[in-house]
C-alpha cells in the first residue's frame, strides 16, 4: 500500500492565448523524489508553481496530501479558495526558489523562524531552538547572526532550505535552486537536498544538475512544450531515453 502525497491530475495553464500547460499528470509517493528535467520554456516552474497554487490553473486538478489544491468542488465546478485557505494549505509544502527572497533587514536566524512564530504562533524560545537546529542541518549554524549581504550565495539558498522546513513541511519543491549559484557553491546546497532525500521528505525538484537527478531521484520527468515526453527511473531515462526529443535534450547537456 503506497501513500500517494501529489496527484496531478490533466493539469493546465495558460497565459493569454498561450497554453503553458497541456495536461500534464503524475503522481508522486510519499518519500518519493521526483527530479524534472527539460528545456527552458518548457512549463517547468510553471508546474511547480501550480503545485501550491502560486499559478491557479485552468483544467485539471491537483491533490496534495489528499487535499484538492486550491479549489473547492462543488458538484463538477471548482471553486477558487479564499486566500486564507489556500495559505493554510501552503503551509505543509515548503518552496524553495531560484533567488533566494531572503529579507535582507533580517538575520539568517530571524529569516528561519518569521514563520513558525508569525504563522504557526510558535513561541520565539522554541522557534529560536528550532532555528538553530535547522541551520546547523544546513552546516550553517555560525551564521545564524550573520545578514543576507554577509553570506555567498551558496550559503543564502542554505538559509533558504532551512527557513522551508521550519514549517515542517509535508513536501519540498525546488525550483531550480542552483541555477543562481556559482559554480563551486552548487555542491554544498545539492548536499543539503540530498540529506533531505535521505531522511525521507518527499520532494519535486526542477533542475538542470543531471548528476544530482541520477543519484538521488526515484523518477525522473522530461517536460517540453508543456507536455510530458518521457517519465521513468533515471536509469530509464538518463541513460536510456526512447523518445527522440529526450535524446536531443540530453545530448546538448549531458
Amino acid at each position: 500500500m503506497t501513500n500517494v502525497m501529489v496527484d496531478a491530475r490533466s493539469v493546465r495553464k495558460r497565459y493569454g492565448s498561450n497554453e503553458v500547460l497541456k495536461g500534464i499528470s503524475l503522481t508522486v509517493e510519499q518519500g518519493e523524489v521526483l527530479c524534472i528535467i527539460g528545456p527552458s520554456g518548457s512549463g517547468k516552474s510553471t508546474f511547480l508553481r501550480c503545485l501550491n497554487h502560486l499559478e491557479s490553473i485552468n483544467g485539471g486538478r491537483i491533490i496534495v496530501n489528499g487535499e484538492l489544491m486550491g479549489y473547492r468542488q462543488v458538484g463538477n465546478v471548482l471553486h477558487e479558495m479564499k486566500p486564507s485557505e489556500i495559505a493554510r494549505q501552503r503551509q505543509s509544502i515548503g518552496m524553495v526558489f531560484q533567488r533566494f527572497n531572503l529579507f535582507p533587514h533580517m538575520t539568517a536566524l530571524q529569516n528561519v523562524i518569521e514563520a513558525p512564530i508569525g504563522v504557526s504562533k510558535v513561541s520565539a524560545a522554541e522557534a529560536k531552538k528550532l532555528g538553530q537546529e535547522l541551520l546547523a542541518q544546513v552546516g550553517l549554524a555560525e551564521k545564524a547572526d550573520h545578514y543576507p549581504s554577509q553570506l555567498s550565495g551558496g550559503q543564502q539558498q542554505r538559509v533558504a532550505i532551512a527557513r522551508a522546513l521550519a514549517m515542517k513541511p509535508t513536501l519540498m519543491l525546488f525550483d531550480e535552486p542552483t541555477s543562481a549559484l556559482d559554480p563551486e557553491l552548487v555542491g554544498d546546497v545539492l548536499d543539503v537536498m540530498k540529506g533531505l532525500a535521505k531522511a525521507g521528505m518527499t520532494m519535486i525538484v526542477v533542475t538542470h544538475e543531471m548528476g544530482f537527478a541520477r543519484e538521488v531521484a526515484d523518477k525522473v520527468v522530461f517536460i517540453d512544450k508543456g507536455q510530458i515526453v518521457e517519465m521513468g527511473t533515471p536509469k530509464e531515462v538518463l541513460d536510456k531515453p526512447q523518445e527522440a526529443r529526450t535524446k536531443a535534450f540530453l545530448n546538448k547537456v549531458l
